[in-house]
């Protein structure tokens, strides 16, 4: 695709449809929305747009067509995959401004939001009149609802609740040439035709940009309890995983880690955690209504991962003892990003591959000489592979890097999984999507998105692989 370079016309008229407090180019604004979360990739807009309203982003859309001028939707840049990173320069339409909880509706346990609420804040809201938002992303403090839309976020609840598609149940969006739909609503039913929903759902904001969500909710567990599980080995906990969910109990949480992982989490945060020495954790979090439930199933799950091989069990039965835990789990992110220049992989198998996932992940590595940390949703067999360059030069890191996630990812197709549980495809992985995918099924999603945008001016460069790739 060949686009065209804002002009000041193209400018002058974006300030004139939204107001010109809501349209950026300074060089602040422009350096601010050049780069996300992802690694150190920098690709610097040519003008930010800020819009306060459905109708603005309509405005927007319209004109970029009107100019063929491409357009990157963003929103808390958070993300891992470089989804919300304008590699073709153009438009940044930010979403920072649409960002009202609309609705809380008790009665039907819904709610209905713009994409710009911070999901924690989401989260409280609900929690305030007794109800329950479950999708739980390790970025909850800042990342944007809308952002998890587009990438289905999933998080530790996963094992339990699922994903955020679970809790969507309509959309109102803004298509690429500037039209405005609605699908679905305040509806448990609903195949009145294609679910467009949740094909704009996990589509990374190449099909369309969300302008308003309805969500499902769920009553809030008034009981929540938490063990920490420490492992002599990294298969003694990936085998556990599964005997538990035989044994008839559905953990809220059930995150596996290795010891790498919590040694570089202590560093990280100045703090010691209980038996950082063990090869790897699991951390299994049980809520409900009933205390005695809880408190039964919390003895049956200890039975079972002392009987595959845990060496001691705590209990975490309190919110600071949780807060505890909870905080080592979120800081994992962090923690890596700080030992090393890394790339993520978010592989996902089923779960009761984890245990191969893991043994060959790092089999490979070491076969490349690279160094690997693991943790990810054990219950849900989504294994976040972090591998570090720590003190490799810059040519071997490059000559290793791209054959080992090559090989990781061939594995983890082989394995009956995919190559992202999570964090989408974005930038960075768009070019492995051959590994995942035929040729043949490549090219249909080519024709939904050459449905949806056939000028390919939402969120260019993103999803599917670069041509020639597949």
């Amino acid at each position: 695709m060949v686009f065209n370079r804002v002009t000041p016309k193209l400018v002058e008229r974006l300030r004139a449809a939204v107001g010109a407090d809501c349209v950026h180019v300074d060089d602040e604004s422009l350096l601010l929305h050049a780069s996300d979360e992802t690694e150190d990739f920098v690709f610097r807009p040519e003008v930010v747009v800020v819009p306060r309203a459905a109708d603005a982003v309509a405005h927007v859309m319209r004109l970029a067509t009107e100019y063929r001028v491409p357009v990157t939707p963003r929103g808390a840049g958070t993300g891992l995959s470089g989804g919300a990173l304008p590699v073709h320069g153009g438009i940044v339409l930010a979403t920072k401004n649409l960002g009202r909880i609309l609705e809380i509706d008790r009665e039907n346990l819904m709610a209905v939001v713009e994409p710009g609420v911070i999901t924690q804040v989401f989260q409280e809201a609900v929690e305030a009149v007794g109800l329950f938002y479950p999708v739980d992303p390790a970025s909850r403090g800042s990342c944007f609802l809308g952002g998890n839309l587009a990438e289905c976020s999933g998080g530790p609840r996963a094992v339990k609740y699922g994903v955020t598609k679970d809790f969507v149940t309509g959309i109102e969006a803004v298509l690429p040439d500037g039209t405005l739909v609605h699908h679905g609503g305040k509806l448990l039913k609903n195949v009145t035709g294609y679910n467009l929903t949740q094909l704009i759902v996990g589509s990374e904001g190449t099909l369309a940009i969300v302008t308003k969500i309805y969500l499902r909710l769920l009553p809030l567990p008034n009981h929540r309890v938490m063990l920490l599980a420490p492992f002599k080995s990294l298969e003694e906990p990936a085998r556990a995983v599964p005997a538990i969910m035989h044994a008839g109990v559905v953990p809220s949480v059930l995150e596996f880690m290795e010891r790498d992982a919590v040694e570089i989490t202590e560093r990280h945060l100045g703090k010691s955690f209980p038996h950082a020495e063990a090869a790897a954790h699991l951390m299994i979090e049980l809520d409900g209504n009933d205390e005695g439930v809880i408190a039964r199933e919390a003895e049956r799950v200890a039975e079972i991962v002392l009987a595959h091989g845990a060496t001691d069990v705590l209990l975490a039965d309190t919110d600071a003892k949780m807060g505890g835990l909870w905080a080592m789990r979120r800081a994992f992110g962090a923690a890596v990003k700080s030992e090393s220049v890394y790339k993520e992989e978010d592989t996902v198998v089923p779960r009761n591959q984890l245990v191969a996932l893991v043994k060959g992940v790092k089999e490979i590595a070491a076969r490349h000489g690279l160094r690997t940390v693991c943790y990810g949703h054990a219950g849900d067999g989504n294994l976040h592979v972090n591998i570090l360059k720590m003190d490799m030069s810059e040519e071997r890191w490059n000559t290793a890097l791209d054959p080992a996630i090559r090989e990781i990812f061939a594995l983890t197709v082989t394995l009956g999984g995919l190559i992202s549980g999570e964090h989408g495809i974005g930038y960075v992985q768009k070019d492995y999507m051959p590994i995942a995918y035929t040729s043949e099924e490549i090219a249909l999603m080519r024709a939904i998105k050459r449905a949806f945008d056939p000028m390919g001016i939402l969120n260019p460069g993103k999803l599917l692989p670069s041509a020639g790739a597949d």
